[in-house]
């Protein structure tokens, strides 16, 4: 059974040295008896505990800066329709130093510090498959399809599918076999690991296991990790669910991120937990947190830092080594390469220490019939064939990825995501959708309501009548949809494939159906919103349609 929640009625050893420790590091000079301890056995309140985290988080997360950056700069015309696009620096997270990170939070006060890009948002920053895809309508004809759920699935890059055709013929057995396919296949295997340690700069002590996706990654690392785990209630549920064998911590996320920090800290102060586990872009609304900040926190605090990157690493370059995050875990087919891979990196000892994922084949140097020594990680957590073309997908689209200038790549999705914002925003009756009021970063998710219509009935509207795929529904993250009052919302997402013309498409069948209202009629079914009657070719499956995850 988990450990009974830490109280307060007496005094706490390990809180008092974790934050003196805290304090000695980041350079507070302030005594723990001026803060509200007193020594003896007088007890370390919930104010004293609370004031503590939140000076603490201010100092590491530059408090007063993050309220001065906005999350996503404008774009300026430039002669000729070029866009100049004003942007934060974007370095890989994680790669400043102690002494840059001070200069980096610095800048964002700044007004006139700018970085800019020139990019063409009318053409997609990459070639996804799809691009060419045509639709059938509701009311008749087709239309070009708009992709905005590329936070549920992204298309497969060019590069990966390239590199698919190439590997097919050579697919074999990995591991086991002395024929020339096999060793061609166990070669392309085993050099995807490299590819996605070069992809996330990841540390000597840290190891790459493919899994199925962040889901089995995250259950997987929870087996392995030798206490209690400290979690936000805004995470996915891939990142909340989990974490309850070993004792599952959950902090309230606050209207800030600085007051949020200040939680954090303050949680992992009154009693030590193993891991703290947070998600690296929001899965509903984009937001980023401090990822290097979280770290140093959770370290001070003896704890490692699980970064779940399934949003996070389609959009921003994320160093391990300099970030110091210990364990991290995205999904191949976020990230451009749909053929069923997952990957987990992180620190060895836990993973060679942890019961192996799977029993099986793969995972064991030897078996008698009393007796297994099993295998080292990564092999430990790999039993059965493994997944050779999702392994090889998942590098490509690595290599894809890192090949595309980082400044590029936030300057275009950054101005779509504004572009995008600001047009919905017009719009009478729509809301956007936000954790933090000092948020200061957000990749290219869009979430938001509409007034007198739900959720489920505009992306079907959508669909149906525009060809425009979006997401609706509590997005696998139902605490943060209840603690934003919501039961249901739409999600927009962008990608490497998105372009102005789709942006401009989806605000203006936005505006249509705020304005004129739908041209045909929807039903409910079980809470899945349908045309009626459904004229486009589905199979009898489809048209049905599936259980959504607000039901579920």
């Amino acid at each position: 059974m988990p450990p009974e929640p830490h109280g307060h009625s007496g005094h706490d050893p390990a809180a008092e040295q974790c934050l003196h420790e805290l304090f000695t590091v980041f350079g507070h000079g302030e005594s723990l008896g001026a803060l509200g301890h007193h020594g003896g056995d007088t007890p370390l309140s919930e104010d004293a505990i609370d004031r503590i985290g939140r000076r603490l988080s201010h100092s590491l997360t530059g408090h007063e800066y993050q309220r001065s950056a906005p999350a996503c700069w404008s774009a300026t015309l430039l002669r000729g329709g070029v866009l100049r696009v004003t942007t934060r620096p974007t370095p890989e997270v994680g790669a400043a130093s102690a002494d840059s990170h001070l200069l980096w939070s610095e800048s964002l006060s700044r007004r006139d510090f700018v970085m800019t890009a020139v990019i063409d948002p009318t053409c997609a920053l990459a070639a996804v498959s799809g691009a060419d895809l045509r639709v059938p309508l509701v009311q008749g004809g087709t239309n070009s399809y708009a992709n905005f759920d590329y936070a549920a699935s992204a298309p497969a890059l060019k590069q990966v599918t390239d590199r698919i055709s190439t590997l097919l013929p050579f697919y074999a057995s990995v591991h086991r076999g002395a024929g020339y396919a096999s060793r061609i296949s166990t070669e392309h295997y085993e050099a995807s690991r490299s590819a996605v340690a070069r992809f996330l700069d990841a540390d000597h002590d840290q190891v790459v296991v493919f899994t199925r996706n962040t889901t089995d990654s995250l259950n997987l690392l929870a087996g392995c990790v030798p206490g209690e785990t400290v979690v936000l209630d805004i995470e996915h549920h891939a990142n909340f669910l989990p974490w309850t064998e070993r004792g599952r911590r959950v902090v309230h996320a606050a209207d800030t991120v600085d007051e949020t920090i200040a939680r954090i800290v303050a949680e992992l102060c009154r009693r030590p937990a193993a891991l703290l586990a947070v998600t690296g872009a929001s899965n509903v609304t984009g937001e980023v947190l401090p990822l290097e900040r979280l770290a140093s926190i959770a370290h001070q605090c003896g704890a490692r830092i699980l970064v779940d990157a399934a949003q996070l690493a389609p959009h921003r370059r994320i160093s391990l080594r300099k970030s110091g995050i210990d364990y991290l875990a995205f999904s191949g087919h976020k990230l451009y390469a749909p053929f069923g891979s997952g990957v987990l990196v992180g620190r060895r000892d836990w993973l060679d220490q942890g019961e192996p994922y799977l029993a099986g084949g793969g995972a064991v140097r030897n078996v008698g019939v009393s007796e297994i020594e099993w295998a080292r990680a990564p092999h430990r957590h790999e039993a059965g064939s493994p997944n050779v073309l999702g392994a090889a997908a998942i590098a490509g689209a690595c290599d894809a990825l890192a090949a595309i200038d980082p400044t590029e790549l936030v300057a275009h999705e950054h101005f779509l995501a504004d572009r995008l914002r600001t047009g919905l925003s017009a719009i009478p009756g729509v809301d956007l959708v936000s954790i933090w009021s000092d948020s200061p970063d957000c990749v290219g998710i869009v979430a938001f309501t509409i007034a007198d219509y739900a959720p489920g009935k505009v992306a079907a509207y959508l669909s149906a009548e525009h060809a425009i795929g979006i997401r609706d529904g509590r997005f696998c993250a139902h605490p943060l949809l209840a603690n934003l009052g919501l039961d249901a919302a739409l999600r927009a997402s962008i990608g490497l494939g998105t372009t102005t013309a789709d942006v401009d498409r989806l605000i203006g069948a936005v505006s249509a159906l705020v304005t004129t209202g739908p041209a045909w009629t929807y039903a409910s079914t079980d809470g899945h919103w349908n045309p009626t009657p459904e004229t486009r070719p589905l199979t009898a499956t489809s048209a049905e349609g599936a259980t959504p995850c607000q039901v579920g």
